[in-house]
């Protein structure tokens, strides 16, 4: 599969997943609570068997719970249904196998963000059901929006087919996955330093919003795909499951100074790697995304393929691509085997961090363990 390098220039307004972006407490500004942190190195949970209250909240009403999964329905001007995890992941996978929701202007979204707005997105807009949209952000900066890239569908039609789609995210690149076909990946070190790197824990939010609402600036508006009609909603879309693959499980993560770097986050408390201490966390191992192939495999749907040839829901894809194109400093770098790829999953310590060498042994063989 090709990704599109095309780039969309609007209005300060049209920030993607604008019913969502937000926080309580920004930690690059005061000082704020720690924030709870998944404490498995795994997780996994089926819509389809009803809502997981544990793991979720809904801070916006309209989801519902059937046999098809989470469906997110707006009915009326206004509706924006969207859930949160109630934890955060510092670094990992995080897997969407859904359907998204059909309408001119309705925007269809899954996202990781953080308390100090770093942010990864997966965008759909109603009647463009053939792409997606990814983008990324960096403390809130929203100077500029031609970070955004798209992808298209492997099946042609998300709105008709379930699709899985995975963040797959670490201290050293963000990759965005479609099937287990990566579609583009953002290395740190071609990031433009203008636009940062997503580096602080983030919890995940899942919904839906009118973009095309007649409401929003005319900018808005026209990036959504024109307005929305809700006499011919409603409109919905559907979350089967979600599963995560857990970089560095613990109790809670905090913040040790106002720099927003991820080398000042501090992992504090027991998660199932059996470490019980605080560190500091810096840079860097290297670690197999095997296990995040895996996730992704396992939640991977049957289609059939009209985007592309090497666009395969094949759990190993057999071919192999690699394109290209720059954007102000920043590479995309679109793959075709997932399984293949190597990431840096874990930051380790390195001069006087030192210490938390044996932290990230321990998280590592934990992973190993899951497997």
């Amino acid at each position: 599969m090709l990704l599109s390098t095309s780039l969309l220039v609007v209005s300060a307004l049209t920030h993607s997943v604008l019913g969502q972006t937000h926080t309580d407490c920004n930690p690059t500004k005061k000082s704020c609570p720690a924030d709870t942190a998944l404490s498995t190195s795994y997780y996994s949970h089926n819509f389809k068997d009803g809502a997981d209250d544990d793991n979720w909240k809904m801070t916006a009403s309209g989801v519902h719970y059937t046999q098809n999964g989470a469906e997110f329905t707006i009915s009326k001007q206004g509706d924006h249904p969207t859930i949160q995890s109630n934890w955060y992941i510092f670094f990992g996978s995080v897997s969407f196998l859904m359907r998204i929701a059909p309408g001119t202007g309705i925007v269809s979204s899954a996202i990781l963000q953080s308390d100090d707005l770093d942010e990864i997105d997966w965008e759909w807009l109603g009647g463009q059901a053939a792409e997606v949209q990814t983008n990324y952000f960096s403390k809130g900066n929203t100077a500029t929006y031609n970070r955004m890239a798209k992808a298209g569908i492997p099946s042609g039609n998300a709105e008709t087919t379930l699709h899985n789609y995975t963040i797959n995210w670490t201290k050293d690149s963000m990759q965005w996955i479609i099937d287990s076909n990566v579609v583009r990946e953002v290395t740190y070190s071609d990031v433009n330093s203008a636009y940062g790197y997503p580096q602080t824990p983030m919890n995940v939010r899942i919904g839906i919003w009118a973009g095309g609402d007649p409401n929003n600036s005319a900018g808005t508006i026209e990036w959504a795909g024109g307005e929305t009609d809700y006499t011919k909603g409603p409109y919905t879309m559907v979350i089967e499951k979600v599963e995560v693959v857990n970089y560095a499980p613990a109790k809670q993560y905090s913040y040790g100074d106002m720099s927003g770097s991820y080398e000042s986050i501090v992992v504090d408390g027991k998660g199932d790697s059996g470490d019980n201490k605080s560190s500091s966390v810096k840079p860097s191992s290297s670690a197999s995304a095997t296990k995040s192939a895996s996730a992704t495999k396992s939640m991977t749907t049957s289609v059939s393929v009209s985007a592309s040839p090497s666009a395969t829901s094949s759990a190993e894809p057999t071919s192999s691509v690699s394109v290209e194109a720059d954007k102000e400093g920043e590479t995309t770098k679109v793959q075709g085997n997932v399984a293949a790829a190597t990431t840096s999953a874990l930051p380790q310590s390195n001069g006087a961090g030192a210490k938390s060498v044996q932290w990230v042994a321990a998280v590592l063989m934990a992973a190993v363990v899951a497997l």
